[in-house]
C-alpha cells in the first residue's frame, strides 16, 4: 500500500487523515477484468465471477504500468478503518482471479468412533446425503451453493472433495455440510463424530 499524507507539524498529523493511499492488484495474462461503479467482473479460462464493493468507500479503476494490466484500489482522506478496506478489496479481487484461472478444493473427512457414516451424492454433486450420523435414522440433505460440486475421493477412504471457482461458495458449502453433523447433548470431548475440513488449497496446483 502506499501513502500520501498531508504537510503539517507532527501534532497535527497525528489527528489528520491521509491524502491519499492506494493498493495495486496485477492481472495475469488471460484474465480480463470489467469495473464499473465498484462493481468488479472477473473472466478466465474456468468461467466468469462477479462481486460488489459499493459498500467500500473506494475508487477502483484499470491502467497499465511497463505493460503490466493492474486494477488500483484507491482512499482519499481515509482513516484507520477505510484504509484497511483498500487490502481487503485487492485480496478480494485475488481470489477472483485465482478463482477463473486454478479453482478452489477443500477436502472433507468423515470421522466416527462405532456407527459407520453413510454418504450419497445426489444431483450430479448438487446434493449429498448424510445418514446414519450418530445411529440416527433421520436423513440429513445438504444443497451445494451455486457452482460448487461434490465427489468422494478415489484415493482416500471416507473423504469428500468440493470443488469450484468462488471460494466464498466452497468453503461455506463446507460449512453447511460440516453444521448439519454437530453432536448434540452429549460430551464432545468423548463424541467426535462428525464431517471436518481437512485439507484446503488450490484445484490447478501446477498452474
Amino acid at each position: 500500500l502506499r501513502h500520501v499524507e498531508a504537510a503539517g507539524t507532527p501534532r497535527q498529523l497525528a489527528k489528520m487523515k491521509l491524502l491519499v493511499a492506494d493498493g495495486n492488484v496485477t492481472i495475469p495474462d488471460g484474465v480480463q477484468i470489467e469495473v464499473k461503479a465498484r462493481a468488479v467482473r472477473v473472466k478466465g479460462p474456468r468461467g466468469t465471477l462477479q462481486r460488489d464493493f459499493r459498500h467500500l468507500a473506494v475508487d477502483m479503476y484499470l491502467f497499465e504500468e511497463e505493460g503490466e494490466k493492474k486494477l488500483k484500489v484507491e482512499c482519499h482522506f481515509g482513516k484507520k478503518k477505510r484504509l484497511a478496506a483498500i487490502r481487503t478489496a485487492c485480496s478480494h479481487v485475488q481470489n477472483l482471479i485465482k478463482g477463473v484461472t486454478k479453482g478452489f478444493e477443500y477436502k472433507m473427512r468423515l470421522v466416527y468412533a462405532h456407527f459407520p457414516i453413510n454418504i450419497n451424492i445426489e444431483d450430479k454433486g448438487g446434493r449429498v446425503e448424510i445418514r446414519n450420523f450418530l445411529g440416527e435414522k433421520r436423513v440429513r440433505n445438504v444443497v451445494m451453493l451455486p457452482g460448487v460440486t461434490i465427489k468422494r475421493s478415489e484415493a482416500v477412504k471416507d473423504e469428500l472433495i468440493l470443488e469450484g471457482n468462488d471460494i466464498e461458495n466452497v468453503s461455506r458449502s463446507t460449512a453447511l455440510i460440516h453444521q448439519q453433523c454437530l453432536v448434540k447433548n452429549k460430551d464432545i470431548r468423548k463424541f467426535l463424530d462428525g464431517i471436518y475440513v481437512s485439507e484446503s488449497g488450490l484445484l490447478s496446483k501446477e498452474a
